[in-house]
C-alpha cells in the first residue's frame, strides 16, 4: 500500500495516534510503579536520565531538556544533591559555570530502573517473533528520527 492510499484512509492516523498515546500512558504508569520502590520522584528520574545519557550540564541546559523553569530545576537539583544523587561542580574551563554531575548512587538507580523497564517490555513482547521485534524497533527508530527532524 502506498502512502497516498494510506492518506485517503485518515482513520489509520487517528488509530496510530491513539495507540501511541495509550502506549505512552501505560509506559509512564509502569515507570511510576517501578519508581515507587526508590527514593526519587518521576521528575528526578527524568533529570537523572538526562544526566546519565548526556553527561554533566548546567541548570539552564537541564531546564531546557525537561521543559521546566530554572527555579524549578534548581529545587529539583537541590533535593537530589541532598540525597547524594548529583553534585554541583565548577566547570574547569570557566569557573563561573556550575555543572550538575551524576554521582554513583544516581547512576546506580538509573541503571536499575531502566533495566526493570526493559525487562517489563521484554515480558510484554514475549508473544512477538524476533522478526516482529526487529521490525517494531526499526519502525520506532524511523518514527523518532522523523519527529526529531520535524
Amino acid at each position: 500500500m502506498k502512502i497516498e492510499e494510506v492518506k485517503k484512509d485518515l482513520d489509520i492516523f487517528g488509530d496510530i495516534e491513539k495507540d501511541l498515546r495509550y502506549i505512552s500512558g501505560i509506559i509512564k504508569q509502569k515507570g511510576r510503579e517501578i519508581l515507587s520502590n526508590y527514593t526519587i520522584t518521576p521528575p528526578q528520574f527524568v533529570a537523572l536520565q538526562w544526566l546519565f545519557e548526556d553527561g554533566d550540564m548546567t541548570i539552564g541546559e537541564l531546564s531546557n531538556k525537561m521543559f521546566l523553569a530554572c527555579s524549578t530545576t534548581t529545587d529539583l537539583v537541590d533535593r537530589m544533591e541532598k540525597n547524594e544523587l548529583v553534585m554541583r561542580v565548577k566547570d574547569p574551563n570557566d569557573r563561573r559555570v556550575v555543572r550538575i554531575h551524576l554521582l554513583e548512587e544516581g547512576e546506580r538507580i538509573i541503571e536499575e530502573v531502566i533495566k526493570k523497564r526493559q525487562m517489563y517490555l521484554q515480558e510484554v513482547l514475549k508473544n512477538f517473533t524476533s522478526d516482529e521485534i526487529v521490525l517494531l524497533k526499526n519502525n520506532l527508530t524511523k518514527l523518532h528520527q522523523e519527529m526529531r527532524e520535524d
